[in-house]
């Protein structure tokens, strides 16, 4: 989950004059409340969810920064909200400083994967001083909230990058490694890279205890094509280099993998 899309911008507030934990995590309950996604939960329960974590030890972690969080039963989305208190107040923060930067989570009681990773991504965009400094200072709620999602990765999103596939060909022929590279450069959408290679033959036959296991001759010739393929050209291709040669099954110059690409992004002049 994208933290840039669970950030609820009515749950922002900049400039507030908490003194108290107590204060503070009412303040909070109060602005998660504001949110639709919390219309079916009480404030009450909001605030005991928050109370309750924090006994179990601060989330004030220090340099003025806090991240209270809860995952609640009812709860059906994430809320993540903002809280700054430009003087500071009493948490119980781990180095014992007041806290002027709350970022806080009202999380569904079953995610706790996801719950992790939004953490995970709040931590780094205040593990940078300057950034909280930024927004500890911003006047409205507006500017505070553009002030952190400026700094938050965005995070790549798979379905929009796993298109392709990676074809990994390691050949021996050179004739046929011509015929081959013909084929994948017949698509339009493939992004092709040759590179050399030797079999590891070739050097084991060298060390003593190996010595005679390899009567042949070295293997000159060994190259690697590596091509991206869009997933659809798939069958097609491995069809196209069948047809040259014959059953790969059967062949003992060629080897041909193909892998699903979870990510694959951007693209190389050839």
């Amino acid at each position: 989950m994208n933290l840039i899309n669970v950030l609820r911008h009515e749950c922002v507030r900049a400039s507030s004059d908490c003194a108290s934990r107590n204060e503070v995590l009412a303040a909070i309950a109060a602005l998660a409340k504001k949110s639709a996604v919390l219309s079916n939960m009480e404030e009450s329960a909001l605030l005991k969810g928050l109370s309750e974590r924090e006994e179990l030890s601060t989330t004030g972690f220090g340099d003025g920064i806090a991240i209270p969080h809860c995952r609640l039963d009812g709860v059906e989305d994430f809320v993540v909200g903002i809280l700054s208190v430009p003087g500071g107040a009493e948490f119980a923060a781990m180095d014992g400083q007041p806290v002027k930067l709350f970022v806080f989570i009202i999380a569904p009681s079953s995610s706790s994967n996801v719950h992790i990773k939004i953490l995970s991504a709040i931590s780094q965009v205040l593990n940078v001083p300057e950034h909280v400094a930024e927004m500890v200072a911003a006047p409205t709620a507006e500017i505070l909230a553009e002030n952190f999602l400026r700094h938050v990765r965005d995070e790549a999103d798979p379905k929009q990058h796993d298109n392709k596939t990676l074809f990994r060909v390691q050949i021996q022929d050179e004739e046929l490694f011509h015929d081959v590279l013909k084929i994948f450069s017949g698509f339009n959408s493939t992004t092709v890279m040759v590179s050399e290679s030797e079999p590891a033959a070739n050097y084991i036959q060298k060390m003593p205890l190996f010595a005679g296991f390899w009567s042949d001759k070295n293997t000159e010739f060994c190259k690697v094509i590596l091509a991206t393929v869009d997933k659809k050209d798939t069958n097609e291709t491995i069809r196209r280099i069948e047809q040259h040669t014959g059953s790969l099954d059967e062949r003992d110059d060629i080897l041909l993998t193909v892998q699903e690409l979870f990510y694959c992004a951007g693209s190389l002049n050839i």
